[in-house]
């Protein structure tokens, strides 16, 4: 058997490993490709997550980066009873919470205004925001508005609230997985979510010039 044929079989045999499993054989033997398969499967998802927090590509990708590395300084820490996800993105949380307070990129946003009553925690206020139920292009063009204000809006919350956001509300995560990788009970990621909602849509009602809520007359 040649190389190139170790090479494929290897890489069948990686594929259908655990990513726990990846890791403590990458942590045994140190063997790069087992790491690269690792990268392989998150590289996609992880960035689309630090491109949401950080609302800047390059950071980003420097934040990715910083990510694995860690992955890999730390791998030894690893705990065998944890699966590697929240792990993964606990690490990278906290890459883009450095890579944004080193780069002050965020503005302080006047919170003063009191917070609006809301009757449910998983508050539909942010989809509102972003959705269009006008036909035409210039509803198109105001939706890709909304769009971009919204990612701005998101980014400029404290780290607290903006977390709890890109990953239950853009990443799909369950409270219970987000609440594992902030290292915060799933009440308190709840009531951040709920808060940051209420937030955004203070926001929102500051910016519109009819000082409305959105999707309201």
């Amino acid at each position: 058997m040649d190389d190139r044929q170790i090479g494929t079989t290897e890489l069948t045999t990686w594929s259908h490993m655990s990513d726990e499993d990846l890791l403590l054989e990458y942590r045994a033997i140190g063997d790069e490709g087992m790491f690269a398969q690792l990268v392989h499967r998150y590289e996609r998802e992880l960035y689309s997550y630090l491109r949401r927090y950080l609302n800047d590509a390059s950071l980003a990708e420097d934040a990715f980066q910083a990510t694995f590395l860690q992955v890999h300084l730390k791998c030894d820490q690893f705990d065998t009873d944890r699966k590697f996800r929240p792990w993964l993105y606990s690490i990278a949380t906290n890459q883009a919470i450095d890579s944004q307070r080193r780069n002050r990129r965020h503005k302080a946003v006047s919170l003063d205004r009191n917070n609006r009553k809301d009757s449910d925690d998983q508050v539909g206020t942010l989809l509102e925001m972003m959705e269009n139920r006008q036909p035409g292009p210039l509803a198109e063009l105001e939706a890709g508005e909304r769009q971009a204000w919204v990612r701005n809006a998101v980014e400029s919350l404290p780290d607290q609230y903006r977390a709890p956001v890109t990953l239950i509300y853009y990443q799909g995560l369950k409270y219970q997985e987000a609440a594992e990788i902030l290292g915060i009970p799933v009440g308190t990621a709840k009531s951040r979510m709920h808060t940051a909602i209420l937030k955004l849509n203070e926001m929102w009602v500051a910016s519109n010039p009819h000082g409305t809520e959105y999707g309201h007359a």
